[in-house]
């Protein structure tokens, strides 16, 4: 069944067309901010709900809570999928933004654990997962929204909205944080004034409805309800449709595991890796990103219209293909600009500690042993290290920078069982070999430079996610779209890209290497490439029937 032949009662205007983007995309941004200021103002809700000794932990507990978000969309695309395909696209979205908006402000008006203790990290979780819930049918039902109000020949490009919409949200998290920086005193936007974003979020919410109510429903949707060619039940025919399997799994992997995965490694992997291993400046930090994300917003939009000329498969070929060769040379880069004093105390000062029990637990509050504490600490600093294995002769614990080697068992003057007197023991003793734990404020060229190798991974973005609102349209018959679609991205986006903050960040923190993390990115990417060489169709776009 085509869109063509299913939506045949009514061609919207240019001006209804116009009404439909505006409101789709107001609606998506303002929900992907909701989404993107926990992640933004990770470090202070660290502080806030999961503080710890160990500062490791408490990120990853910040970014475990950000992941079980996102570990709730599939829930939310199988709930929201259902309705959309049974009660409509306008009005399903319109119940995910509101649960979106109210989820958000709560994070907002939750007491600290200081103050209600483990109740805290408890609440703050069901509103993730409420907002993850939310974030499952917001997706899905904003892009099939424009995609069956769009002329077939212009999908790719009107549907781009949606997807740079995406980074709209990520950078108006970014700007709201700047301006509460700008108006509120570092000390007290510390204690609450990172709490204003969250709560701007019922503003957000009122716009986004108002926006949206003036909306009809779907053309596509309408023929269809009119014609009696509902599904029965979305979630099973989507898995019962002939060949929706092989769509689905190509869904999943070739599309949604490419394109999530670049998407978070581009802005909230360069945004921890900014701000952590290379010590820079938060609000440069913040107005780096701000910068290199408004400008990759129109990558987008070029690559969308790109694909309706010459069809969805190739931008997004040629964005895993280049990702694969650029990901590690680009955030090499990004390093040797962002705090190249870094950069050369560890070339010419390595880092290897060698002794007893050198096994490092991110997770765990207190190490076992003291090589454990050590590497805690050391990590924490963002210093790359080896293990060496101790010489056979000398069992204790030793750390070498550079060409001298330090004893450490038995050294009076290291409080082992005080955290912040240790770390300040061993960050004294690289600051006498060079290293310089002090915030970093590159020169303007280096981030000037830092920006443009942004602008490169937004770009890789760009190519795998601007044309795909068309293609899973596309993939998709009518009658289960909202279903068949929104599964597989959600499942893909919330396990594989939802998960990569954390996955990367253990992985860095047990390696001591700030770059090991992207290797999930890579092999995530190498995966999805082969499927989606596969599995994606070739030629121009097409819809459904034309498509088997």
């Amino acid at each position: 069944m085509s869109d063509t032949a299913v939506a045949t009662e009514h061609t919207p205007t240019d001006r209804e067309i116009r009404l439909v983007i505006a409101a789709s995309s107001a609606g998506t941004i303002f929900e992907w901010y909701d989404f993107f200021i926990y992640g933004t103002l990770a470090g202070l809700i660290g502080a806030a709900f999961f503080p710890s000794d160990n500062e490791t932990l408490q990120l990853l507990l910040v970014w475990a809570g950000f992941a079980v978000g996102f570990g709730f969309r599939p829930l939310g695309a199988v709930l929201f999928g259902y309705l959309g395909d049974k009660l409509g696209r306008k009005y399903t979205f319109l119940v995910t933004v509101t649960l979106m908006g109210v989820a958000t402000a709560g994070v907002g008006l939750i007491p600290s654990a200081a103050a209600i203790g483990i109740a805290a990290p408890v609440i703050v979780i069901l509103l993730r997962i409420l907002q993850g819930l939310a974030l499952g049918g917001e997706y899905g039902g904003a892009a099939i929204y424009v995609a069956e109000h769009a002329p077939a020949e212009k999908r790719g490009f009107y549907t781009s909205f949606i997807q740079a919409s995406v980074v709209g949200g990520f950078v108006l998290s970014i700007i709201v944080v700047l301006a509460c920086r700008f108006l509120i005193p570092a000390e007290d936007f510390a204690a609450w004034g990172w709490r204003v974003p969250f709560l701007l979020s019922i503003i957000l919410l009122f716009i986004s409805l108002w926006m949206r109510l003036k909306l009809s429903e779907s053309p596509v949707f309408k023929a269809m309800k009119e014609a009696g060619e509902m599904a029965k039940n979305p979630f099973v025919e989507s898995f019962t449709y002939p060949g929706n399997k092989k769509r689905i799994f190509v869904a999943l992997f070739g599309i949604t595991g490419i394109l999530t995965t670049i998407w978070y490694t581009a802005f909230f992997s360069g945004l921890s890796f900014l701000r952590g291993p290379m010590r820079v400046d938060e609000e440069l930090v913040e107005i780096i990103l701000l910068i290199a994300g408004s400008i990759s917003m129109g990558f987008y939009l070029i690559v969308g219209h790109w694909s309706d000329k010459i069809g969805r498969k190739t931008p997004i070929i040629l964005g895993a293909g280049l990702s694969l060769v650029l990901l590690f040379p680009v955030f090499w880069g990004i390093g040797a600009l962002a705090n190249p004093g870094l950069n050369e105390s560890a070339r010419s000062m390595p880092v290897a500690v060698s002794g007893p029990g050198c096994t490092y637990d991110p997770f765990a509050e207190q190490q076992a042993t003291n090589c454990g504490k050590l590497l805690q600490d050391l990590t924490s600093l963002g210093v790359a290290y080896d293990l060496a294995a101790p010489d056979a002769a000398e069992q204790s614990l030793s750390i070498s920078i550079g060409d001298s080697n330090f004893a450490l068992e038995g050294a009076g003057d290291i409080a082992w069982e005080d955290t912040a007197s240790r770390r300040g023991t061993f960050q004294t003793m690289l600051e006498t070999k060079g290293y310089d734990f002090a915030r970093q404020s590159p020169p303007l060229s280096n981030i000037v430079g830092i920006i443009a190798l942004l602008l490169v991974l937004g770009g890789l973005s760009a190519l795998t996610y601007g044309s795909v609102a068309a293609l899973l349209t596309e993939m998709f018959p009518p009658q289960i779209r909202y279903s068949s679609m929104s599964i597989p991205y959600h499942i893909g986006a919330g396990y594989l890209g939802g998960f990569l903050p954390l996955i990367a960040g253990y992985i860095v923190a047990t390696s001591g290497n700030a770059y090991s993390g992207l290797w999930y990115t890579w092999v995530i990417v190498a995966f999805g490439l082969l499927v989606a060489w596969w599995g994606i169709p070739n030629g121009p776009p097409r819809d459904f029937d034309a498509n088997g």
